[in-house]
């Protein structure tokens, strides 16, 4: 067994380190853009007389960042070579991801806006997996060049972790001599629409409410008739850009749907591998912050005249989220390995109980790490002078998207009693 992460890897990101030090840090430091990321950030960040939404001088500055990672052959790092990509491993991603948590707020990193010099795109596996050619190059080679982003659409107001009761339908309607669907219902939490072009909208088309099948996946563009924005839901980290929307009466033609008729939650399956694998990472990268600032702080600090570190009160749970740090750092970086050596439908069948471990805990550990850095940092870790109120409440959303970790433990629980996975009918 060799856990030594490979020479390439750390070439690579010293070369990361070098892209940040030369590109980023001073795009960051000019024009008062560190008001994004010191204590004004929520302020600087949020248009609150715009339902809350980001300020466009704030995403101007993540696609500037994002523009000059791409000519520099970093953004795309993760997709395939064909797009521009490097082939990125989800190992190397993982690693990646960490470290970059690792060095704090910054515009190389900025997971509230899932922003980072080295993307992250589930879409990509997902048109890849799923998408026509036509699909593939106007969403894939489109998403790369700006001209195409798509929102996730599966929740809704009365259903989130009960998907397959949602009540969105679609049905079956020619127009003009064009095959097509007739959409109803509502969404909610449908991250990005404010910029999304299109919205990948699961509806039921066939079957009764709680069938896993008889759900497809219509590409529907955004703005078109019928779609409406009801409002922008305030969050407990701002800006937000996660409306509640009404789909009234909208129609899209058959080449709309992605995937097979009836098989969509296949295809969102698909996308939350890869992205709960790294996020866990992201997650794991913040915790690991938290404890290093942690222990800086308490080397320095001297009330009563002596180092606040010498008190075990202060020792030993800071010693305690290290020690998860470290052992979920293992689980992470090998399920990330298992994840690049099997073919990417098995995931579901093997590993995924794996993926739904690393993700849950790290979500959890961070926010322990971030309430434990405030702490141990007294009244200035629960200012915003410091970024620990900033990580528990961005972070503490993880713990309901991409699967609530409780649906989350329940899948774990599927594979251990033999339900689902590779011990299904061990047990009897």
């Amino acid at each position: 067994m060799d856990f030594t992460i490979p020479q390439a890897l750390e070439d690579y990101y010293a070369e990361l380190e070098k892209f940040i030090a030369d590109e980023i840090t001073p795009l960051e430091q000019q024009d008062d853009n560190i008001r994004f990321f010191d204590h004004r950030r929520e302020w600087a960040r949020t248009n609150f007389e715009e339902g809350g939404l980001p300020r466009h001088e704030w995403e101007e500055l993540l696609i500037e960042a994002k523009r000059r990672a791409d000519k520099a052959g970093h953004w795309r790092f993760s997709a395939p070579k064909k797009y521009g990509g490097k082939d990125g491993t989800n190992l190397w991603m993982a690693v990646i991801r960490d470290r970059f948590a690792q060095r704090g707020l910054g515009l190389h990193n900025d997971l509230q806006n899932e922003h980072s010099i080295v993307g992250n795109f589930p879409f990509v596996e997902m048109f890849e997996q799923w998408g026509t050619e036509e699909q593939k190059q106007e969403f894939i080679l489109g998403g790369f060049e700006g001209t195409r982003r798509v929102a996730f659409g599966l929740t809704e107001a009365n259903h989130g972790s009960d998907a397959t009761h949602m009540e969105t339908r679609a049905v079956r309607e020619t127009r003009d001599g064009v095959d097509g669907w007739l959409i109803n219902g509502e969404k909610m939490w449908i991250t990005g629409m404010h910029v999304a072009t299109h919205c990948a909208m699961f509806c039921r088309t066939s079957g009764q409410d709680g069938d896993a099948s008889g759900i497809t996946c219509l590409l529907v563009p955004n703005p078109t008739e019928g779609l409406e924005i009801e409002e922008w839901m305030w969050t407990f980290n701002m800006p937000t850009d996660h409306p509640r929307l009404s789909v009234n009466n909208v129609w899209v033609p058959e080449s709309a749907m992605l995937g097979i008729e009836g098989r969509g939650l296949a295809l969102a399956q698909s996308f939350v591998h890869q992205n709960r694998i790294r996020q866990a990472a992201s997650s794991l990268g913040a915790a690991q912050f938290c404890v290093n600032e942690s222990v800086k702080y308490a080397r320095q600090r001297k009330p009563f005249g002596e180092e606040l570190a010498k008190n075990q009160a202060i020792q030993f749970p800071l010693v305690e989220l290290a020690t998860q740090c470290e052992m979920l750092r293992l689980l992470i970086y090998k399920t990330a390995w298992e994840m690049d050596n099997m073919p990417h439908e098995e995931i579901e069948k093997t590993i995924s109980d794996k993926v739904s471990m690393c993700n849950y805990w790290a979500n959890r550990l961070v926010c322990q790490a971030a309430d434990r850095a405030m702490q141990v940092h007294g009244g200035i870790g629960y200012s915003r002078h410091k970024p620990f109120e900033h990580i528990y409440r961005h972070h503490r959303r993880y713990r309901i998207t991409e699967g609530a970790e409780e649906i989350q433990m329940r899948k774990v629980a599927a594979y251990l009693f033999g339900y689902l996975g590779p011990k299904r009918g061990q047990f009897g």
